[in-house]
């Protein structure tokens, strides 16, 4: 168990160390990153999450995740809250195939939920390309209207909504139809991650202009907000003092 104390410092260093990082983002013209992730380590999980995961349990996770939006909102760069509801659970990498979160309901609500619940605010939010069959065993949350309903009514997210990468291994189909399906379950916005040409017009064909509801969440999220002064030396020289050197190594 992490104490306090070393909570407190991991926060301090990390809104630092995304503070830095925002300032590398906005000066090449970047104002949105994807983070924090706020998916809570658990057994069973895949390692390639877990390597990732800000902690063990909801609050640790909650309290950290606050600190990389804390640091990336005064640099002026917008953060991307995921992979809402919670990717920990999930026994495979998504990137490959599509995760399992063998979980009940309850379970789900206490851990899972619980450390975004606290980030509901977020102006956005990336999907998670999981199974939860304790919600909906039949989609993922992606694809999913009623996992879409939870993270709106149980979570209180009411932000813009993105779907993770669609092209990714977790999900099937052609890209056209895997974009409807994605829009048609609540998502607001597809993202597709790869140069691939082709699959970027069919999932242009598919997805119609932002409106309604979806503009008015994107319209909020893009609100600019100018950085507030930093000073890059010292807030280097403070991360190094709580990091040893090693965020620099």
């Amino acid at each position: 168990m992490i104490s306090g104390l070393a909570v407190a410092a991991a926060a301090e260093a990390l809104r630092l160390r995304y503070r830095l990082i925002a300032a590398e983002l906005r000066g090449v013209g970047v104002d949105v990153n994807c983070a924090p992730l706020l998916d809570v380590a658990q057994p069973g999980g895949a390692a390639f999450l877990r390597d990732r995961a800000l902690g063990e349990d909801a609050a640790t996770v909650a309290r950290l995740g606050r600190a990389v939006r804390d640091g990336l909102e005064a640099g002026g760069v917008a953060p991307v809250i995921k992979h809402i509801p919670g990717h920990g659970r999930g026994d495979a990498d998504s990137h490959l195939r599509l995760p399992v979160a063998r979980a009940d309901r309850a379970a789900l609500d206490a851990v899972d939920f619980a450390a975004f619940r606290p980030h509901a605010d977020a102006a956005m939010a990336m999907s998670a390309h999981v199974l939860y069959p304790a919600l909906d065993p039949d989609a993922c949350a992606t694809f999913s209207p009623i996992v879409v309903e939870a993270i709106r009514r149980d979570i209180g997210f009411d932000g813009l909504l993105i779907t993770d990468d669609i092209e990714m291994g977790a999900l099937a189909g052609a890209m056209d139809a895997r974009a409807a399906r994605a829009l048609a379950a609540g998502c607001d916005v597809v993202l597709h991650c790869s140069a691939d040409m082709a699959g970027m017009q069919a999932i242009a064909a598919a997805a119609p202009p932002l409106c309604g509801r979806s503009l008015a969440r994107a319209e909020a999220a893009m609100a600019r907000r100018d950085p507030e002064p930093l000073d890059v030396a010292q807030a280097e020289r403070a991360l190094a003092a709580l990091t040893g050197g090693l965020a620099d190594a």
